[in-house]
């Protein structure tokens, strides 16, 4: 009930603002455009009404999705359904707005019952919504058919996560990412490191930089720090040292604080940054830290760089128009190799490696009145199929295993993400608290890397903490 008050204050307070603002609203027309969900124009068995709902629109955000929601998609499902001796019409309800507008428009569909059948949400949500109450496990909504889904056979369990919530699945990924170390070969050879590296530790990772650090004008080490760099500390820098220590930052219905894992991960960055200068701190104060960091590394002036494959995709590469910081050679100078644990079995679930990953969910709404044909929409949309099409010009990791060895054998990166790295990655907890709480993080890494003591930067954290999620909610050593 704690998070229904919290989640529906917000989209309340937001939702007069949003009134007066077009980009609140799909720009085909107002809330009474919305058809309430699968709605029927007939008695059983006549004309079944369903609709979809993505933050994505035609020639604006999302425009790609947009266009294969209206364009193959809706026609294709229709034409199956018509085979199936169904008459279905679905509709799509397209957005495009800021992720927290969208958030909110969403919010208040579900408590109004106006929602969409079919719901893409972004993963870290899941968690809100579910204790809002506004979605339900896919099994209460549809039953045995989620079951017996043959889907979740290609798609990994360490992806199926992304929807999932108190180890119940809500809905099904859309992509699939993973964070890994990036590292320069021309630098590793010039410091007679090995090639290729595989780092088994951190120790590794420091004994690797301590070697960089020995060429003149280079940085050995690029760990996201600081508030300038926001959720990229978090995410890219953070949180997957955390898994590496075993702990996950909510667990059992608990944030951890002072715990021997944070303390390991918050002595990791005082090492780099101040112990053994072996980062630059000046990139984690600077507005543009992190683009100022993908191009030095672009540039051959930083040795290793922990990124996800979107580093990859959309800043080193060298396609023309594609590529932010693009590097010509690119596959002869970038190497890549998994995030090993603090040790060897000490990451998360016992691993050797870890990582941590993002990504979008399809949810249902559980008011629909059409259950079990929104779960064929839905899994229509997750189909091999499915995948193949929205994937032409926009090549990303699938979240599914045959999509993945169909699309991606000229893709040698995006092949070792989705075959080494969704396996044994984690993701951010999909509760309310959870921005407030990186914040926190991102000031923690902030004051260490500023000189802070790391008694004093973890006190100042707890406390912040406490404030945010109550300290009962609080896990720590003690």
């Amino acid at each position: 009930m704690k998070r229904h008050n919290r989640l529906v204050h917000t989209a309340l307070l937001t939702a007069a603002t949003c009134a007066f603002i077009t980009a609140c609203s799909s720009g085909s027309g107002g809330e009474s455009d919305q058809p309430d969900a699968g709605q029927s124009s007939g008695e059983d068995g006549g004309a079944i009404s369903l609709s979809i709902t993505a933050n994505s629109i035609a020639g604006g955000k999302g425009a790609a999705e947009a266009e294969w929601i209206q364009d193959w998609v809706i026609p294709e499902f229709e034409k199956a359904q018509a085979q199936a001796g169904k008459d279905v019409t679905v509709t799509f309800i397209p957005q495009g707005v800021g992720d927290e507008d969208y958030k909110t428009k969403i919010a208040l569909d579900f408590e109004s019952g106006k929602s969409a059948d079919v719901v893409g949400l972004d993963g870290i949500w899941i968690g809100e919504f579910a204790e809002a109450g506004y979605i339900k496990p896919l099994k209460e909504v549809v039953g045995d058919a989620v079951s017996q889904w043959d889907g979740w056979e290609q798609i990994p369990e360490a992806v199926q996560n992304a929807a999932s919530f108190n180890d119940e699945l809500y809905g099904v990924p859309v992509g699939a990412d993973g964070r890994v170390l990036y590292y320069n070969r021309e630098l590793f050879a010039k410091a007679g490191l090995p090639e290729p590296w595989e780092p088994k530790s951190w120790d590794d990772v420091l004994d690797a930089a301590r070697q960089l650090k020995k060429l003149d004008g280079i940085t050995p080490i690029q760990l996201n720090a600081g508030t300038a760099m926001g959720e990229a500390t978090t995410m890219q820098g953070f949180l997957p040292m955390l898994v590496g220590t075993g702990e996950q930052l909510w667990e059992n219905g608990k944030w951890r604080g002072d715990t021997p894992g944070m303390r390991a991960v918050v002595n990791l960055y005082k090492t780099i940054y101040v112990d053994e200068e072996l980062g630059d701190p000046i990139l984690q104060q600077e507005s543009a830290g992190r683009d100022n960091s993908f191009a030095e590394f672009a540039a051959g002036k930083i040795g290793i760089l922990l990124e996800g494959d979107y580093l990859w995709r959309s800043v080193i590469n060298p396609a023309e128009g594609v590529g932010t910081a693009p590097i010509e050679n690119r596959e002869e100078v970038v190497g890549y190799t998994l995030i090993p644990a603090m040790q060897p079995g000490k990451g998360v679930r016992s691993q050797d490696f870890v990582s941590m990953s993002g990504g979008v969910a399809r949810v249902l709404n559980p008011a629909s009145a059409h259950p079990e044909e929104a779960w064929e929409l839905l899994t229509f949309m997750s189909s091999p199929e499915a995948f193949e099409v929205r994937a032409k010009g926009t090549l990303s990791i699938s979240p599914r295993l045959d999509v993945n060895e169909k699309l991606l054998p000229n893709e040698p990166m995006l092949t070792y993400v989705s075959e080494n790295v969704l396996p044994i990655t984690s993701y951010r907890p999909g509760v309310a608290e959870y921005p407030e709480v990186s914040v926190a993080i991102q000031q923690l890494t902030e004051d260490v890397v500023a000189g802070v003591s790391i008694d004093d930067a973890l006190a100042t954290y707890v406390s912040t903490l406490e404030g945010i999620v109550g300290a009962e909610a609080v896990a720590s050593a003690n």
